[in-house]
């Protein structure tokens, strides 16, 4: 496998998976923040258990050639690309993959393999016939503690119920410091104009110090390290500001048809800057992905079965996919970033559904990501509209 060829076509899939959402959620000024990666962690492990056409679909939607390779990705992005970097001085990082399974229904020996030495994930048998109420607050129970409290639920109570056969979910925490801080004491008002120009104030955070910044045509992008600790890992946070304040929706198009588009566009080198302008923001942001993974081609996991390999089963029925559900949490002030994630699908059986000072005033709507300069992994991706708005 290559890892790096296989980690930018996982960026690709982000984009596009963060364009169509940004598609539905365009409207009035909403702001998003999702984790492709977790969504596609949650694919990774069906995967592990279909097979048929429905494993050749989502291999082609993750873009791999093979399980064998999907799993070797995986692998990697939970040993170590979320090895926590806190001990080393470095970011909070943790990954988390949990499973509930029908207590009438044993793993198979080759998916527990995959459940317990590639995606590290808790298992826990339970009873969907006569305790749903309890699984759902186990599982919300879970998504709290894994997203160190800032997701406090992600299943209503009546989102399980006794056809429920499985329950597979996958939660990312990130908390990094700037390597530069900002100081809190120069965060002033100025303007910020939403999509339709309409001007708001909100607190932006400045710096006169020089910055990573490299200008396109048509946008400029911005990269702001994180305190590195002393593995060989380097996290940034990434603003890609397009240079229209109506420019993002035309952006989002450009970045999520252009592959590799990260990979060309990585400010490398510090500039003077003259004027510099980051908005504070906080965002929760949460949606059912069935409708776009279904939007995007991904079909099969809902409606075609093909679940076949993840439980022994003496019952006559076909399981698939029923729902997906993800969440994800940013707050970015003078100190730094934190952030999480949790995504969590329900299968029940198929029958029931040049040098110069660069000016980089964020004054209007922006991309931004959270990447491991290390590996190329995308952690977070998201859009800021109104820097007010949660």
């Amino acid at each position: 496998m290559d890892l790096h060829e296989s980690i930018t076509s996982q960026t690709d899939i982000s984009f596009t998976l963060a364009k169509h959402v940004f598609s539905n959620a365009v409207k009035g000024n909403t702001n998003l923040v999702l984790s492709p990666l977790s969504i596609q962690t949650v694919l990774g492990l069906i995967a592990a258990g279909s097979n048929g056409p429905t494993q050749d679909q989502l291999l082609s939607f993750l873009k791999s050639k093979s399980i064998d390779e999907l799993n070797s990705l995986y692998s990697h992005i939970v040993s170590v690309v979320f090895a926590d970097g806190s001990p080393n001085g470095g970011p909070r990082l943790s990954i988390a993959n949990g499973i509930w399974i029908d207590q009438r229904l044993p793993l198979k020996p080759s998916f527990k393999q995959v459940v317990d030495n590639v995606y590290k994930a808790a298992s826990e048998y339970v009873d969907f016939q006569n305790k749903a109420a309890e699984v759902v607050n186990q599982v919300n129970q879970w998504t709290k503690m894994k997203t160190n409290g800032l997701i406090e639920e992600i299943l209503d109570r009546d989102a399980v119920d006794n056809m429920t056969r499985l329950i597979l979910a996958n939660a990312l925490y990130f908390k990094g410091e700037w390597n530069e801080k900002f100081d809190a004491s120069e965060t002033n008002d100025h303007k910020f104009h939403l999509l339709d120009g309409l001007p708001i104030r909100v607190p932006f955070m400045t710096s006169k110090k020089k910055q990573y910044i490299a200008a396109f045509n048509g946008f400029k992008v911005l990269r702001l390290p994180y305190k590195q600790g002393t593995d060989t890992r380097c996290f940034s946070m990434y603003f890609i500001l397009p240079d229209a304040g109506d420019g993002l929706p035309a952006l989002f198009d450009k970045i999520s048809t252009e592959p590799g588009f990260l990979n060309h566009r990585v400010p490398l080198r510090k500039v003077s800057v003259g004027k510099f302008l980051i908005p504070k923001f906080k965002i929760t942001f949460e949606f059912e992905a069935s409708d776009i993974l279904k939007g995007l081609g991904l079909t099969l996991p809902f409606c075609g079965g093909g679940l076949t390999e993840m439980v022994d089963s003496t019952l006559p029925e076909n399981l698939s996919v029923s729902k997906v559900f993800h969440k994800s949490f940013i707050e970015v002030n003078e100190e730094g970033t934190e952030a999480a994630a949790v995504t969590v699908t329900l299968i029940m059986p198929m029958s029931l559904f040049i040098e110069k000072e660069i000016d980089f005033v964020a004054d209007h709507p922006f991309l931004f990501l959270i990447k491991d300069e290390s590996t190329g992994v995308v952690l977070f991706l998201g859009s800021v509209m109104n820097p007010l708005a949660g």
